[in-house]
């Protein structure tokens, strides 16, 4: 390395260092200084981001000889000008600061997916009274269920592509302000006729379907690999718990202050969301300038680069196996899990003879189990891969249970006799479907780690075609069948992602 290539910075402490060799009595020979002292000298190359850190301490020697020795020790080197010594691991921060801030985002992105869920099954309680009052058949209301998939399905991909090019705060944060609205402007719409819910609903569509791939691209930046299941797992029960609270107070304000309070009351939620957002989340660790030099280079040395994707590699995206066997996975996972999403509460309803109130608090129990599964399976996977277990077959196992629990908790609905042993079966099937979160929905930033928000958008698209296609065959299969030929279905779906799935899913990355 050429001289001109070095920048030398030099900091000192003390900013001159006694002279121990000097015989004349020093002035301030009265202020005794302190040894070893530790000054850094830090090589940067300009050709490159990277820094070497020495530090350097002088010693005086025993006895009456004046003179002293110099060392160097404690070696770094960091990237990105991420330097760690031991002077900046400051005890005296107070512990809330020290907490790690990508749970900081974590929990930031669990509370959005809390709201999103919230916002989107108030409607499988609201539709209940809403039909009663407006004269809506089954087939109705199949379709104004699945309109909100019309929107959900438009920004999928674009929603991938948006976060990979331009940050994933910006998109996240736009995508629940946008739902809010919608789902505040829901009576309104509704009064004013059919069209205009529906219009409303794929509207809500549209914010909501930026979620996901926005919350992969941030995720992506911020966790380790060695975090990673047990981030989405939490990040991806923060749905199944806004589907609990929705679930559970839905049926309160219908009962206390009508239907439209529900959609007002979740609505206005998001502003509250949005403000911590602005003031806290950044796109990259990179981007914070309060991350802790510690966190920082922990992130940066286990994580993909940073740098904006600008161009998406499309074909050979779509050349690969793996690729599209995320795609048609997701696709039968979403099938049972959007029809147990919107038709539960009616499957209570007119099936186990709840009323409006019960319907809504049992449907709770299934979710509450999805939460607390889906964290279960996300230490597993983490704990496994720590092991030494290769991160594909971890992938393989955590999918195929969350395939093969739920098709066979559903074959069992039909030989039931109780409603206590078909809410049971239901909290078993939504207990096993959540592993998922550490198989398939782990699995974009395992093999595509840069383009995993493209990657979410394109999977997540035809698991949205799921649910619009599911929700909307439900109330046709309904008219014209039972809910036996519903879940029949939803289990052969689930079995075929399992054969797919481990055929031809992998845990390695193949897209660079």
């Amino acid at each position: 390395m050429s001289a001109r290539a070095l920048l030398y910075s030099l900091s000192v402490t003390p900013k001159t260092p006694p002279d121990v060799s000097a015989r004349k009595k020093n002035p301030c020979s009265d202020v005794k200084p302190r040894y070893p002292f530790p000054f850094r000298i830090r090589v940067r190359a300009s050709s490159q981001e990277c820094c070497s850190v020495f530090r350097v301490s002088a010693l005086r020697s025993s006895g009456g000889r004046r003179g002293g020795k110099v060392w160097a020790d404690k070696f770094e080197e960091t990237h990105d000008g991420v330097v760690l010594g031991d002077e900046e691991k400051d005890s005296s921060v107070p512990w809330l600061e020290r907490f790690p801030k990508r749970w900081v985002i974590v929990v930031l992105c669990f509370s959005a997916f809390l709201l999103c869920n919230m916002d989107r099954v108030n409607m499988s309680i609201a539709i209940l009274p809403m039909s009663a009052e407006f004269n809506w058949n089954p087939t109705t209301v199949g379709l104004i269920q699945s309109s909100f998939f019309w929107g959900y399905l438009l920004t999928q991909v674009a929603g991938g592509i948006w976060a990979d090019t331009v940050g994933g705060k910006l998109v996240l944060g736009f995508g629940v302000v946008w739902w809010s609205i919608a789902t505040a402007l829901t009576p309104i719409a509704a009064k004013a006729g059919l069209p205009f819910l529906l219009v409303v609903r794929a509207f809500m569509g549209i914010g909501e379907g930026v979620a996901m791939p926005a919350m992969n691209n941030i995720l992506s930046k911020w966790v380790p690999v060695a975090e990673r299941s047990r981030s989405l797992a939490l990040v991806y029960s923060g749905m199944y718990l806004g589907s609990v609270t929705g679930l559970a107070f839905s049926p309160f304000l219908i009962h206390q202050f009508g239907w439209p309070s529900v959609f007002f009351s979740f609505g206005s939620l998001g502003t509250v969301w949005f403000a911590v957002w602005l003031s806290k989340a950044h796109s990259s660790p990179l981007e914070d300038p309060e991350l802790l030099p510690e966190e920082k280079r922990l992130i940066i040395s286990n994580s993909v680069s940073n740098e904006p994707v600008k161009t998406i590699p499309w074909g050979l995206i779509l050349s690969k196996p793996p690729v599209w066997a995320l795609i048609m996975c997701h696709f039968c996972h979403n099938w049972g899990t959007f029809i147990l999403l919107t038709w539960m509460p009616t499957y209570y309803n007119q099936v186990l003879k709840f009323n409006l109130t019960d319907s809504g608090l049992i449907c709770v129990l299934p979710w509450l189990t999805m939460a607390f599964s889906a964290n279960l399976g996300g230490w597993i996977a983490d704990t496994l891969v720590s092991k030494g277990l290769s991160v594909t077959k971890v992938r393989k196992i955590m999918q195929t249970i969350g395939f093969l629990g739920p098709a066979f908790f559903l074959t069992q609905l039909s030989h039931v006799n109780s409603p206590a042993m078909a809410v049971l079966c239901m909290a078993c099937s939504q207990g096993t479907d959540a592993f998922s979160q550490s198989g398939l929905y782990s699995n974009h930033q395992d093999i595509a780690p840069r383009y995993s928000g493209v990657l979410l958008g394109l999977s997540n698209t035809a698991g949205v075609l799921a649910g619009v296609f599911g929700t909307a065959a439900t109330g046709y299969i309904l008219q014209h069948g039972s809910w036996d030929d519903v879940f029949k279905v939803s289990v052969g779906l689930y079995l075929v992602g399992t054969v797919v799935w481990n055929l031809f899913s992998t845990g390695e990355k193949i897209l660079d």
